[in-house]
């Protein structure tokens, strides 16, 4: 590496490096309600009699409900359009979904009507000539005949709740009118103060939704004809706080112009969300402390070098996070943990690649350390970007069609594989070439992890397996395997979850024990016999446990049905989580879900096929997807959910999957170029021995992080990381035992014309040699 090379990449390494501590020290994250608690509600508009649920009617009812959350008092609110007729709202530390969807969800039409008499309840509720008849318990008959709308709740500036001591009138709704609908409710009041005392006509009636809210009298001070001036009213009904806050709330954002329907709506405690912090940063912590050792073990002072480049990954990558406004959420926090794992994956290949060229290079004494490694890092770009690329294209896929938590996942992933990139090719190198200037290290090669090629390569190296020459025998094993997975998806079929299917599952936590098959029959014997109960923790256990409960779509009168039969067995219970997916959202989801494998597929295919001859990239797609049904089979013998989490999980799976098909096959492709007559499958057999270290080492370093998400981090992530083990450890085996077999078999079907032979070049150039 030049003088001047080193220089610019020590800038840009120190540049990146001081923005990004001063990015996480100055800026807080932006947490999702899956780790601070919430509620999350996904709004569909629809046409109403008057407008159409458009682009444009969405954006007005979006404006509507922000002003109606803002009356609610929330912290840092989240509203936003998502297509042309949904609404995503956040609303951090609300944990009554009823409360929240009630008020933001209302029509809220308010209208202030003249009163012109009482009527009995047999009255029709409107008349032709727009007068109607609406139920008030403390008129004669208990109705009273209302007059068309003078008035509508446009005209109201603001509205706020307020608690009269004075009169003791308890919690109002104070409101205050604009110019010309103060004019029209001083005409309207000074109308009814014309009426003589008892009258019904004397009431001014306050309807909102069809509802009369209230129906004051005027009272004997107010002065006919000229009414109550200067543009104030005043709501009495006998309110709490939560309903007079809420009515202020509607009548101050005013109606939707469209009518809406919640599709989702989730919730999650604050003490549930807490837990998957703590649990989700130990896992990071022991997976990275792990990871790190075993590099250093493995790679020395090469490795000690990584381990500090992977900080520094860690702190980057927060930082980028942070930087570009992304929710981090729990799906998110496992992509960023996980991505550790295509950091060690580039360092692994350039360091295994340093002990080729090391060896290549001869053992002459006091020879320049730099030089092998500075080739390892100009041979290895190739597959490295290849690698990176195939995870940013199934990161890609799943920011443009998951939703809610696992679109996070996809940014935090993506995110994460452009980090990688930069730490390892910059700074990793970086920190290398300052470490083999050093006197005392040139004086001892053998500390910096170069000098042996280690013993399974040198195993491999004096003894190549013939894994080719059983080429049949080993893809009619995988074949079987494969057919084994099938036949779980046909028999057991998929347990899919209710992201999919549409449908209701709540999660207690009960003070103490919960029996599985008591609770089962108490949710029967209440009127839910279909309704799938699972318990977690043991039936004698001291510290209580939790019960799920999973019903097709419900409303919040059965789940307060459900919550009391619970009750009766196990005692007080509290909600910790609430999901709610409409039958239609949950078709549309698992739609989307189909077309992003089938599209992860497509566009690995084409990559490689553009990357590498169309053998080769039909080879590296087939180990993928037999890997991709192979996990799902194996999820549908353990009876396993199939959610979008899982969705993430097996689009992770495409990108580890095919990073060692395209290490594998890079190398195949470089021996052939350089092979001269040698036959085809003997320089794929040496192609798995020369990259099988780089293949375990980087599984390991993954394996670690993953074992850590599985053990501790939750019942929410146990699920998402034994797809992940599954699938890191099938994708290993599918490599050697799948793609480069099958690979063989087509190049020997289609051969490619003869490579001409590579042009020798000098040493450090990043060429072949």
């Amino acid at each position: 590496m030049s003088s001047r090379s080193a220089l610019w990449r020590a800038l840009l390494a120190l540049a990146v490096v001081a923005l990004s501590l001063w990015i996480t020290l100055t800026t807080p994250p932006r947490l999702g309600l899956d780790l601070r608690g919430g509620t999350r509600i996904v709004l569909q508009t629809e046409d109403g009699p008057t407008a159409r649920a458009d682009a444009a009617a969405t954006d007005r009812a979006v404006e509507v409900l922000r002003k109606r959350v803002d009356g609610l008092g929330v912290a840092e609110p989240s509203l936003a359009r998502s297509g042309d007729r949904r609404i995503v709202v956040e609303l951090p530390g609300v944990n009554d979904p009823r409360q929240a969807a009630e008020v933001i969800g209302r029509t809220a039409q308010l209208t202030f009507h003249a009163v012109t008499g009482a009527a009995p309840a047999s009255a029709g509720p409107a008349a032709q000539d727009g007068t109607r008849v609406l139920a008030d318990p403390d008129a004669p008959g208990g109705h009273l005949t209302l007059a068309a709308p003078a008035l509508t709740g446009d005209g109201v500036k603001s509205a706020e709740a307020v608690l009269d001591t004075t009169s003791g009138r308890g919690w109002t709704v104070d409101l205050s009118f604009r110019d010309r609908a103060a004019d029209t409710w001083a005409r309207l009041t000074g109308d009814a103060a014309c009426a003589a005392p008892g009258d019904p006509a004397r009431r001014v009636a306050i309807v909102l939704d069809d509802r009369i809210v209230s129906a004051p009298a005027m009272q004997s001070g107010v002065p006919c004809g000229t009414g109550i001036g200067g543009g104030s009213a005043q709501i009495t009904g006998g309110f709490s706080a939560h309903e007079a806050r809420d009515l202020a709330a509607l009548v101050q954002g005013g109606a939707l112009p469209v009518p809406v329907t919640t599709i989702e709506q989730s919730t999650v405690g604050p003490t549930l969300g807490a837990e998957a912090i703590r649990a989700s940063a130990l896992a990071a912590v022991i997976g990275l402390a792990c990871t790190g050792l075993f590099v250093m073990v493995v790679y020395r002072l090469l490795g000690v070098l990584a381990t500090a480049a992977l900080l520094l990954y860690g702190l980057i990558s927060y930082a980028a996070v942070v930087a570009l406004g992304a929710t981090l959420t729990l799906p998110g926090l496992a992509g960023f943990v996980l991505a550790i794992g295509i950091a060690v994956d580039a360092n692994v290949l350039v360091f295994e690649r340093a002990r080729e060229e090391y060896a290549a290079l001869g053992r002459t004494g006091g020879r320049d350390l730099r030089r092998p490694l500075t080739i390892a890092f100009g041979k290895v770009w190739s597959a490295v970007a290849d690698s990176h690329i195939t995870t940013l294209l199934a990161a890609g896929l799943l920011f443009v069609f998951a939703t809610g938590p696992v679109k996070g996942f996809g940014v935090t992933l993506a995110i994460g594989v452009v980090t990688s990139l930069l730490t390892a090719m910059v700074v990793t190198r970086l920190l290398a070439d300052v470490a083999l200037r050093l006197p005392a290290v040139r004086r001892r090669p053998a500390v910096t992890g170069m000098a042996g090629l280690g013993r399974l390569r040198t195993r491999l190296t004096r003894r190549v397996p013939r894994l080719m020459a059983h080429r049949r025998r080993w893809l009619l094993s995988c074949a079987a395997l494969l057919m084994v997975a099938l036949a779980g998806i046909g028999v057991r079929g998929l347990e899919f979850g209710v992201e999919f299917t549409g449908g209701r599952v709540v999660q207690y936590t009960a003070e103490r024990p919960v029996d599985a098959d008591a609770a089962r029959s108490a949710i029967a014997a209440a009127g839910f016999p279909d309704a799938v109960v699972q318990t977690t923790g043991a039936a004698d256990a001291a510290d209580g446990g939790d019960v799920s409960v999973r019903v097709r779509e419900t409303g919040d009168a059965e789940q307060d049905e459900i919550r009391q039969a619970l009750t009766k067995v196990a005692g007080p219970v509290e909600v910790e989580r609430d999901d709610l997916i409409g039958p239609s959202l949950g078709g549309e989801l698992r739609t989307h879900a189909l077309l992003a494998l089938g599209l992860a597929v497509a566009a690995q295919l084409l990559y490689l096929t553009v990357r590498f001859r169309w053998t080769y990239a039909t080879a590296a797609v087939a180990a993928m997807t037999q890997d991709v049904l192979l996990v799902i089979g194996l999820f549908a013998w353990l009876g396993k959910p199939v959610d979008s989490v899982f969705l993430a999980a097996l689009l992770t799976v495409v990108g580890y999957s095919v990073n060692d098909s395209v290490v594998v096959l890079d190398r195949l492709r470089e021996l052939r170029r350089r092979g001269g007559g040698v036959p085809l499958a003997d320089l794929a057999d040496r192609a798995v021995a020369q990259t099988l270290p780089r293949t375990v080492n980087t599984g390991m370093g993954a394996l670690f992080v993953l074992v850590a998400l599985a053990v501790l981090g939750g019942d929410s992530l146990t699920d998402f990381s034994v797809a992940l083990l599954a699938g890191v450890v099938l994708g290993m085996a599918s490599t050697v035992f799948t793609a480069m077999p099958l690979a063989v078999a087509l190049e020997n079907r289609r051969p490619a014309a003869a490579p001409a032979a590579a042009p020798r070049r000098r040493a450090g150039t990043g060429a072949v040699v």
